[in-house]
């Protein structure tokens, strides 16, 4: 699925409802939440804060995608391609970085 399904299918979803998408504030304030709650799965489990017994095991994977729904959320709302945003993206950080980390030697068979 490419990311321009992604927006197509979180627009279908949130546009069955009266309420459509929140204010941009809103959602930033629900990203900074879904962050949150990855971050105490990470610290849960590579971190210094073992879970206690009696909490159920976390899901990263589902975490993650918490915070693609509300990226994706706030990019319809913003009329942003997030497709192109992506490919812009990568572009930068290949002009900007590309000599900034050292290269693996490829491996001969």
């Amino acid at each position: 699925m490419d990311i321009k399904d992604w927006q197509k299918e979180v627009d279908a979803w949130i546009s069955q409802f009266e309420e459509g998408y929140w204010q941009p504030s809103s959602m930033m304030l629900r990203l900074m939440e879904e962050v949150g709650e990855l971050a105490r799965e990470v610290n849960h489990r590579f971190g210094q804060k073992p879970k206690k017994e009696s909490e159920p095991e976390g899901n990263l994977a589902l975490e993650m995608a918490d915070i693609l729904f509300i990226i994706v959320c706030m990019a319809n709302s913003l009329n942003i391609d997030l497709e192109k945003a992506f490919k812009d993206m990568m572009e930068k950080y290949r002009l900007r970085d590309s000599n900034r980390w050292t290269r693996k030697v490829p491996q001969q068979d």
